[in-house]
């Protein structure tokens, strides 16, 4: 579970911030939880997952969509 955290908040930064960055919370809460050989990885996955959440709502203000513009 940490390591689909990590990966899930990692994929989040780029496609599906919204459905994607809860996950990865939820995921490494879960994996914390059971007492995970990886706390690291479902750390980092945490905080990418939170990162998601602020990057959606910063696009959402910023642009008032969901989508980036380069």
């Amino acid at each position: 579970m940490a390591v689909a955290s990590f990966m899930f908040g990692l994929t989040g930064l780029l496609v599906g911030n919204l459905v994607l960055g809860p996950t990865a919370v939820a995921l490494s809460t879960l994996a914390l939880g059971r007492g995970t050989r990886r706390p690291g990885r479902a750390w980092f996955g945490m905080f990418l997952g939170f990162a998601d959440i602020a990057v959606f709502a910063t696009l959402l203000t910023v642009n008032d969509s969901v989508t980036w513009h380069l």
